[in-house]
């Protein structure tokens, strides 16, 4: 089994949130990333990034992360009792994509790793990450094109990757108080370390480019469809599904605010309008009820 390094993760990680960066404004055609950069006073820190009132991009970030501690926070250690009393380091590159075109999906995406350290034992380590898609007009084509692109970047790693991670994202991108998905799904996986450190490292580049793959033609297709109030305000109300997932659901929030991470960062993930409206009903006939087709897991490809 390889050795584990960390330090050759975080390489990667800043790497990674550059080409993405990069990828995003080129597609975006206007605007440019803006970096915060920030010091986590318990350990660590990182740079989050933050692109608004773009072309096509009405909100997004890409956040990189390294921060540390003495104390893990009930979140991560819950499930994990083997960890108490280990010092701990966790690295990320975490990201969301608001655009402005309700014709263009929300999209997802972050790759981690997580160290626990203890003095005279062997440290505990996984990795973890994936992405997932979020439409509010969904094309068939498109989601084909997403799960294909993810099933495609499995592949070198074995046979049943892409549908035992295809399965684990739709299981935990779901919204149990709605009984709907979150959006159609894509990768996700954690605890990753039984190929040993180098395999899980080269699957989460693997992930981290295949992102770029799946999402930027999709982006490029449907950017120029025109809309009007009525998908507009669609759009806002479907986004409040985004937050409900993200403040209800999410471990990655739940861990960075019990982690006394920063907010700011840990929530950019948010769209910056959303809305709900009481007892929303969608006409059958409507464009709109095509949506509650795409929330019910299937196989795409």
């Amino acid at each position: 089994m390889s050795a584990v390094n960390i330090e050759t993760v975080v390489e990667f990680l800043k790497g990674l949130q550059d080409q993405i960066c990069a990828a995003i404004e080129h597609a975006d055609g206007q605007a440019k990333f803006v970096e915060d950069n920030w010091v986590r006073p318990e350990g660590g820190g990182g740079r989050t990034r933050v692109l608004t009132n773009g072309g096509v991009v009405e909100q997004g970030g890409v956040n990189f992360s390294l921060v540390s501690g003495d104390k893990l926070p009930p979140s991560a250690s819950a499930h994990r009792p083997e960890l108490a009393g280990r010092t701990w380091k966790a690295c990320g590159v975490s990201l969301v994509i608001h655009p402005k075109n309700p014709y263009i999906p929300t999209s997802h995406a972050n790759v981690r790793f997580f160290i626990a350290e203890k003095e005279g034992e062997e440290p505990v380590w996984w990795f973890g990450g994936g992405f997932d898609l979020t439409p509010f007009y969904p094309f068939e084509e498109d989601v084909i094109h997403w799960h294909q692109t993810a099933k495609t970047l499995c592949q070198p790693f074995g046979e049943s990757v892409y549908q035992k991670n295809k399965e684990w994202c739709d299981d935990y991108f779901y919204l149990k108080h709605r009984d709907e998905t979150r959006g159609v799904g894509g990768l996700f996986f954690d605890d990753l370390n039984e190929w040993g450190f180098e395999t899980c490292l080269n699957y989460i580049k693997a992930v981290g480019s295949g992102f770029i793959d799946a999402y930027i033609p999709i982006i490029e297709k449907r950017k120029n469809k025109e809309y009007g109030e009525r998908q507009r305000q669609f759009q806002l109300y479907r986004r409040g599904r985004y937050v409900e997932f993200n403040l209800v659901f999410d471990r990655g929030t739940l861990f960075g605010l019990q982690s006394g991470g920063r907010t700011e960062s840990i929530l950019m993930s948010m769209p910056p309008l959303a809305r709900w409206e009481y007892n929303f009903q969608v006409d059958e006939s409507s464009e709109e009820h095509k949506l509650s087709q795409y929330l019910v897991p299937r196989n795409w490809v």
